[in-house]
């Protein structure tokens, strides 16, 4: 799986026609060079509205699945064991129409966690990301935790 990730083209081909994400109507628009800005839209879909005629939550959580811990690997590198651990969503109105998620990993945000575990301790990076509607409103806020650590053979190590 890591060959069809190594090129932002690559990554975005190989998302956007991953079945589950596929299926759910979900599109990889577009990937940075850096691997460290990706946007996902998702168009509204009889398969993808429930009762309502509104995105199901579940495909509102799936687009915002997989991209973040892709995107700390590809951006932190094979020294860190990286998994998804958590997510919190919280629906603030229906979700209508195309829907846009773009996720963005900071020099902040890498510097926090490369501080965090640089003596071999366990981190759980927040990483949030609003999920908007055609007109630029949050229909969603997401936090993703994201389980990061220094691989065991990297981590330094302990006296006493």
């Amino acid at each position: 799986m890591r060959f069809l990730l190594e090129t932002p083209t690559r990554f975005k081909w190989t998302l956007s026609l991953y079945p589950p994400l596929w299926g759910t109507g979900i599109w990889v628009e577009h990937v940075s060079e850096s691997f460290r800005e990706v946007v996902v839209t998702m168009a509204s879909r009889f398969y993808n509205r429930n009762a309502f005629g509104a995105h199901f939550g579940g495909s509102l959580a799936a687009m915002t699945d997989p991209f973040p811990t892709l995107m700390l690997m590809r951006v932190l590198g094979p020294d860190y064991r990286i998994i998804d651990s958590e997510t919190h969503i919280q629906f603030l109105a229906q979700a209508r129409g195309r829907v846009k998620a773009r996720f963005s990993i900071g020099d902040e945000m890498l510097a926090e966690i490369r501080a965090a575990t640089a003596g071999g301790d366990k981190y759980t990076a927040v990483f949030p990301v609003g999920v908007t509607d055609e007109g630029g409103a949050v229909v969603a806020k997401v936090e993703k935790g994201i389980y990061i650590r220094l691989r065991r053979e990297l981590r330094p190590a302990v006296s006493g």
